[in-house]
């Protein structure tokens, strides 16, 4: 019997736990925001398309969260002041809603908006103190009332009452504002029923997650972090309480059961994180399947997922299905995504025309469902076995980047798959009823890793995230001292307990990622954990009551997720945010070779490597600024030609006299750019690009990957910026270095 390509869409929605313990209210609005943003018109926009079918994640402490708002009784700092008489805010009241209330994408949520994008520019261009100066009482009314407006779904922009706000733009009274914050609650109201009634029509399927978002593996044992990193630097503590497992299955469970009045078959472990050790309770507790990542699958198997230049998996037959996991307490069956698909839609298809976009993923499934056939060895030009393509990935932080929150993006796409014979959307579960996992995989093979890398370093190894596994440790053995402390008895202390354990706190200290919020997430752990020995009535540790670590602005910054910068030459900071930093001149001030570069931008997507490198102000390229900047790739330990740069009077020093593999050079007072690739006998070969270069108050430049020909999906490359005169050398950038770049 042929078969279509069966697809299954995955979309996680989680928020970590704003909630403060000690101060009874949410620290952070984003449950509220998102809320009104992200979750309900998901299902709604999929609700026009009855023959699509999908996987949707509610995390149980999100519901809890979204609940609380819907009804009235979470109030958060920014939504206090949203209901503020102005005449009533105080100058720190109004120096926070300066710095805080532009929140977000502003190309796609302030931007689009008139009154609000000119409130942003005021500070952006004139700064923050000017508005607390020059502000009046109307500026501060429409901006509280505009930051809760942007994050309502355009979807709903329709509604009389909203379509009347925006028409309105200016001049919102505390009425109005009132008024917002009660269609916030309308929205966040519905979430949960129109969850529930798709998933009994039988067009989606919910999943759960363990109750708070905890990493399994690393409650179980911390050491399961040495299964993919040996060496990985663990805390001086062993955290170990396997225990914790089945109670935070069971409180997903019981959360499932009263919102949706059935059982959960699915689960999303926290981050993808699974491990031989968590699988006995996950199928105690009755579920039926999981899931993971490409990566986990790809350490389970001991085999590397290559890919072709299109991105396309090149075996695609190990990693389109589902795999049978065998338990003392039954069988559970686990899918894994599709790693580069699934990001595709989280950080590279913002950036482009969204029909493109859609056009783009149908044609990589198309390519995957050719692939598949080409391996069948009867030839058919259909497929004869039912292969299922998982993309998952969160539901909520991608759209903000997107043109109107996604909905062109996700029309094209619906609309594509309606009419499409050979692509079928499937629920994982529907899938599996009808085609059960024929694929073994012994449980003691699975391997411990999460989405990131297959590791779990994202959470434990840092000092401070160690540190912080420490401060656990000891507030749980604390807990373990007092066995009259049950759940029926003091529930506080096991839900703060079980808040503490959530992953979101280990995400954000230390190196690796960091947001504006990093103080408020520190301060959440502590004082969660503070909240578990005052319901004990333990002292609260000394150590609890200061920050973890030092939150002050840092000047050397790897990447910390993709980028997808407009290169127009004026260096707006809120597209290079995510992007690796290097200060040069100014900030460490050893620059004496070329002091009027101030530092240096870089990151990638899937389409582009970025480079960003900021100028002293009022620097002129070929007078300050030497006129020329080659940028040369170094591909340690790859067999292929290179060449030394062909740039006059170059120091005898590494890096400069290394051999390169590319070299794009870049004209300031021209914008010429041209890319050379090395040949034979030390040679170098010009080669087409379609590079964008932009020189205005900076430098800005995108690479496209497909313009560095024989670079393969898994390279990792280095790069360093000669600064030139008519081809003389006059210095080179980073100091002493190279900047390093991971291709996705």
């Amino acid at each position: 019997m042929p078969h279509p390509l069966y697809v299954a869409f995955v979309w996680h929605q989680h928020q970590p736990l704003y909630k403060s313990r000690t101060a009874g209210e949410y620290r952070l609005p984003w449950v509220r925001l998102h809320g009104t943003k992200d979750y309900l018109d998901l299902v709604l926009l999929l609700e026009r398309y009855p023959k699509l079918h999908q996987t949707v994640n509610l995390v149980p402490s999100l519901i809890l969260q979204i609940e609380e708002y819907a009804e009235g009784i979470a109030f958060d700092p920014y939504l206090k002041l949203a209901l503020m008489p102005t005449e009533q805010l105080t100058i720190s009241d109004k120096q926070f809603i300066i710095q805080h209330f532009f929140d977000g994408n502003h190309r796609t949520l302030i931007d689009p908006h008139p009154r609000y994008n000119e409130l942003f520019l005021q500070r952006q261009d004139k700064g923050p103190n000017w508005c607390l100066e020059n502000w009046d009482a109307q500026d501060f009314s429409d901006l509280l009332a505009w930051h809760n407006l942007a994050w309502i779904d355009p979807l709903f922009w329709g509604e009389p009452e909203i379509a009347a706000w925006f028409e309105q733009g200016k001049g919102f009274t505390l009425s109005d504002r009132q008024r917002i914050y009660t269609k916030q609650k309308d929205i966040l109201r519905n979430i949960i029923p129109q969850h529930r009634k798709m998933q009994n029509a039988g067009q989606l399927e919910i999943t759960t997650t363990p109750y708070t978002h905890p990493i399994l593996p690393l409650l179980a044992d911390t050491n399961a972090a040495r299964v993919a990193v040996p060496d990985i630097k663990l805390p001086h503590h062993r955290f170990q309480w396997p225990e914790d497992i089945s109670r935070h299955l069971q409180k997903a469970k019981q959360v499932y059961r009263d919102r949706f009045g059935c059982e959960p078959r699915g689960l999303w472990p926290s981050e993808q994180s699974v491990s031989p050790a968590i699988l006995p309770d996950v199928a105690e507790q009755g579920f039926r399947w999981l899931i993971s990542d490409e990566a986990v699958l790809g350490w389970s198997l001991k085999h590397f997922f290559e890919r072709d230049h299109a991105g396309n998996v090149q075996e695609p037959e190990l990693i389109y299905r589902p795999y049978q996991l065998e338990t003392p307490q039954g069988n559970l069956a686990i899918v894994f995504r599709d790693h580069r698909l699934s990001d595709l839609i989280g950080f590279t298809y913002a950036m482009m025309d969204p029909q493109a976009a859609a056009k783009d993923l149908v044609g990589h499934l198309e390519a995957i469902a050719s692939s598949l056939k080409s391996h069948q060895p009867s030839g058919s030009s259909s497929l004869e076995n039912p292969w299922l393509v998982t993309i998952a990935l969160d539901g909520e932080n991608c759209w903000e980047h997107y043109p109107l929150d996604g909905i062109p993006f996700l029309e094209s796409l619906y609309e594509q798959f309606s009419h499409h014979t050979e692509l079928q959307l499937v629920t994982v579960s529907e899938y599996l009823e009808q085609f059960p996992p024929t694929q073994p995989l012994p449980a003691d093979s699975l391997h411990s890793g999460s989405w990131v890398d297959g590791s779990f370093t994202t959470w434990i190894g840092d000092p401070v995230k160690n540190r912080a596994w420490d401060l656990l440790h000891e507030a749980r053995e604390t807990l373990e001292n007092h066995p009259e402390a049950t759940e029926e008895n003091n529930p506080e202390v096991w839900e703060a307990l079980y808040a503490a354990e959530g992953s979101d706190w280990f995400w954000w200290f230390g190196e690796g990622h960091s947001s504006n919020q990093d103080a408020i997430f520190d301060q959440l752990f502590r004082e969660h954990l503070m909240a578990l020995y005052r319901a004990l009535n333990e002292p609260v540790p000394p150590e609890l009551k200061l920050p973890l670590e030092d939150h002050t602005h840092k000047q050397v910054h790897r990447p910390q997720g993709f980028i997808h910068p407009i290169i127009d030459g004026y260096g707006d900071d809120q597209d290079w945010d995510h992007a690796g930093r290097i200060e040069v001149g100014g900030a460490r001030g050893t620059m004496h070779r070329a002091s009027t570069i101030q530092r240096l931008w870089y990151g990638v997507d899937h389409l582009n490597f970025y480079l960003r490198v900021d100028f002293k102000s009022g620097a002129r390229p070929g007078i300050e600024i030497p006129p020329e900047v080659h940028l040369f790739w170094y591909y340690e330990g790859r067999t292929m030609h290179n060449s030394p740069a062909p740039i006059a009077d170059l120091p005898d020093e590494a890096p400069l006299n290394y051999l390169f593999h590319h070299h794009l050079a870049i004209n300031l007072l021209t914008g010429d750019r041209r890319l050379q690739e090395a040949g034979r006998d030390l040679l170098w070969h010009p080669c087409p690009t379609t590079a964008q270069v932009a020189f205005a108050t900076c430098l800005e430049v995108a690479i496209p990957w497909t313009d560095l020909r024989e670079v393969g999906p898994d390279w990792s490359l280095r790069i360093v910026a000669i600064l030139a005169d008519e081809g003389r050398y006059v210095s080179y950038l980073p100091e002493d270095g190279l900047i390093p770049v991971d291709v996705p």
